[in-house]
């Protein structure tokens, strides 16, 4: 009787706190945002490109506060916080703004279960913007810096060995006023420039693991001799140990290598081994064991994708973007990856989704993720679906030495303080190691529009050192130097080529803007904004066909691909293919997905 009572208890409690949620502010939804349950929020496994089969979700509502810069833990917390949605969101359930001179304080309490003993814990974070510290039972356990890179803190030593765990963090993020990558981010949101992104805006979650235990992989394909790489980064020493991989396709293994310790193994794959494409996104399975003295310590799932992007002149002398050694016309939208309800985070792996299927039912085979990094589940939805990314770095809009972006520009560039760079290069390589082994990213963007861009030739060639293996499109519509694989144009709205380097691919890194406001689905009512408006599906319609026309006469001559602005309208832009909310096609699907075919096979002609 006791026990049952105790249960209805704290039912109750838990049906009481739940019900005490509600996302803050009246602007628009999406509809998945609108049905939202906070006893259930993104509870998928979030790092399938290194999956273990036990884990903890500890997203859900947590304690917050909002303290000024430099105080201690609060005594008393302000309310709760819906995680992992930033405290500026409606779904966040608190839609306040931090200033640069405030820091914000998360806590809750959780407890590891009993079939964890003995085993390390690692706390994991998949994006906290900016900088966090964090304190396990009043021990502080890490910290980190960088808005769009996972980190994991080993908490074992921090454990009580029996009961509820106390977890605190406190974040402290300047935004633009910083020094920071911090993309569209803006404390006065205007223009092309959105509301702030503060907190945990990723999962948080625990897993348990053995004291030596695998921290990261590097996956690399290898087409042209017809082999998979995959080299370990062990939280210890491995070299007593052994590490085999086996590759699966579907439930058969096809292929197995070993390597002792530390050495990278290198897998054998059959000569007639599938490729990836975004025709034929095809992804082997890898299961990878670190074994001692026959017994296994870590075991991790994994996969890989056989591609390769290079580059290479055609029969007209025109350098081109190949995939699989095969030219490819890379189309696709500049992909922002904003949400009204959510901000930077989905309202749900659903609504996720959502924007990359809309992408293909386009008829896109490409995305430009810009001035923003993505959770690890949207790289692999982009992996299993065949879509082909250029992962921009979220730098901000610092100060630039002169944007001359219809000329090669050999004056000066910006000169960040030792301070900014270091930050700077600390998070882009943090970010490119986290998505290495995505097949689907196939170029780096270090910089946007001459945004903070500094030392051009160097970061283009320290990121190529970072990843052979991939393009990199040095400054996308940027200060133009002759360096990096790519000369990346952006023209408003009409596609025009007013550059052209024949040593490297040319691109048109941005184009459109076609502006329309549907009535109901705008974030503001007086401020909307599109570099042409129309005011009908047909209208808008009508004018891409045409850009998408002219793009393709340009193909002919020398462009490689082509980046339409934009997915979604965001916030006061209403130039989306989508209201914000997405629920509205702002478009004629079949004229659009039909004129994207026409480009997107133009190299194959």
């Amino acid at each position: 009787m006791k026990r049952i009572s105790f249960y209805l208890l704290f039912t109750l409690v838990s049906v009481m706190t739940f019900a005490q949620y509600a996302p803050a502010g009246d602007r628009i939804k999406t509809s998945w945002g609108e049905n939202i349950d906070p006893s259930h929020v993104w509870e998928e496994y979030p790092r399938p490109i290194m999956e273990r089969s036990r884990w903890m979700n500890l997203n859900g509502l947590w304690n917050y506060a909002i303290q000024p810069k430099g105080s201690t833990e609060p005594l008393r917390y302000e309310g709760e916080i819906l995680v992992p949605f930033c405290i500026e969101s409606s779904l966040s359930g608190v839609g306040k703004k931090p200033t640069e001179k405030d820091e914000l304080w998360y806590s809750r309490e959780f407890s590891i279960p009993t079939d964890w003993k003995n085993k390390h814990v690692l706390l994991n974070f998949g994006a906290v913007d900016w900088r966090a510290d964090v304190w396990v039972n009043d021990i502080k356990v890490g910290s980190h810096t960088g808005g769009y890179a996972a980190f994991s803190l080993d908490i074992t030593a921090a454990l009580r060995t029996s009961g509820k765990q106390k977890l605190v963090v406190r974040v402290y993020d300047p935004t633009n006023t910083g020094t920071q990558p911090h993309g569209k981010q803006c404390k006065d949101p205007h223009g092309i420039w959105y509301t702030p992104v503060t907190g945990i805006w990723q999962t948080v979650w625990l897993e348990p693991v053995d004291a030596t235990h695998i921290r990261s992989l590097r996956i690399t394909p290898d087409i042209d001799t017809h082999r998979v790489t995959v080299a370990l980064n062990t939280s210890a020493c491995i070299q007593d140990a052994t590490v085999e991989v086996k590759v699966l396709d579907g439930k058969q293994v096809i292929a197995t290598a070993r390597s002792l310790g530390a050495e990278p193994v290198e897998v054998a794959m059959p000569q007639d081994h599938k490729l990836w494409s975004p025709d034929s996104p095809h992804l082997y399975d890898l299961d990878i064991t670190v074994s001692r003295d026959g017994k296994p310590v870590d075991q991790v799932k994994s996969y890989v994708g056989m591609r390769k992007i290079s580059m290479q002149k055609d029969a007209n002398g025109i350098m081109r973007m190949t995939l699989n050694n095969r030219p490819l016309f890379h189309m696709g939208p500049l992909d922002q990856g904003w949400w009204p309800d959510g901000l930077y985070t989905a309202p749900s792996y659903e609504a996720l989704t959502f924007d990359i299927d809309k992408t293909k039912d386009f008829g896109f085979n490409m995305i430009r993720k810009h001035v923003k990094v993505e959770s690890d589940l949207w790289y692999n939805y982009c992996d299993k679906h065949g879509i082909i990314v250029w992962q921009d770095m979220p730098n901000g809009k610092w100060n630039a030495a002169g944007w001359q972006n219809h000329n090669y520009f050999i004056g000066n560039e910006w000169t960040p303080s030792a301070e900014t760079e270091a930050i700077y290069r600390h998070e882009w390589k943090e970010i490119m190691e986290q998505h290495y082994n995505n097949p689907c990213v196939c170029v780096w963007v270090p910089f946007n529009e001459g945004w903070g861009q500094f030392k051009t030739a160097e970061i283009a060639a320290w990121t190529k050192s970072m990843d052979p293996t991939r393009l990199v499109n040095p400054a996308s519509g940027g200060n133009f130097f002759q360096t990096g694989d790519i000369i990346d144009l952006h023209n408003y709205p009409a596609p025009n080529m007013y550059l052209y380097d024949a040593q490297r691919v040319n691109v048109l890194g941005e184009y459109g803007g076609i502006g329309y406001v549907v009535k109901d689905h705008i974030w503001e009512k007086d401020r909307n904004w599109g570099y042409v408006k129309y005011n009908s599906p047909q209208e808008v319609t009508d004018e891409y066909v045409k850009y998408a026309e002219q793009l393709l006469t340009l193909a002919k001559r020398g462009f490689s691909a082509g980046v339409y602005t934009q997915t979604t309208d965001v916030e006061i832009e209403i130039n989306g293919l989508m209201t914000y909310d997405r629920k509205v096609i702002k478009v004629d699907e079949a004229r659009i997905r039909e004129a994207n075919r026409k480009l997107t096979e133009v190299l194959s002609r």
